[in-house]
């Protein structure tokens, strides 16, 4: 028996996410970032402030995004002054990340925004049955 619209997971999935992003974006244009530039900047200010230099790879695992799109977005970023790539010493091809001073400013004003978005949007689920249910879509094998 066929299921109608309203009864699918999958596109009720699909609606919630279109609204969940029409938000960020909301959110994220009067601070000038798409949702992938902050995605990214925000994972390189969070490594950087736990004390690590990451190079692209790491970046791109963390956010969970394809290295070649991670890479042009990375470089949208440095042309905004946002983050600095510098080569590796240890290794020429890779290029570690580093937020630059206006990035480390602009970061957690993102952060803030994009919580509030997510906290109006989550707010008719428990934050730790929404924070559960994700993690098990994100990462089904955990």
């Amino acid at each position: 028996m066929a299921l109608s619209p309203g009864d699918s997971p999958g596109f009720l999935l699909w609606h919630a996410t279109l609204r969940w992003q029409r938000d960020i974006a909301a959110a994220l244009g009067p601070l000038d970032l798409t949702h992938v530039q902050f995605v990214l900047l925000a994972c390189t200010w969070w490594l950087n402030t736990h004390g690590e230099h990451p190079n692209q790879l790491a970046v791109a695992r963390q956010a969970g995004t394809d290295v070649k799109m991670t890479s042009q977005v990375l470089r949208a970023l440095e042309a905004k002054g946002l983050i600095e790539r510098e080569v590796d010493p240890a290794d020429t091809r890779a290029k570690r990340l580093r937020v630059t001073s206006a990035g480390a400013e602009l970061a957690p004003r993102a952060i803030a925004a994009v919580e509030d978005v997510d906290v109006r949007f989550f707010q008719p689920v428990a934050r730790g049955d929404a924070v559960t249910l994700l993690g098990r879509l994100a990462h089904p094998e955990s």
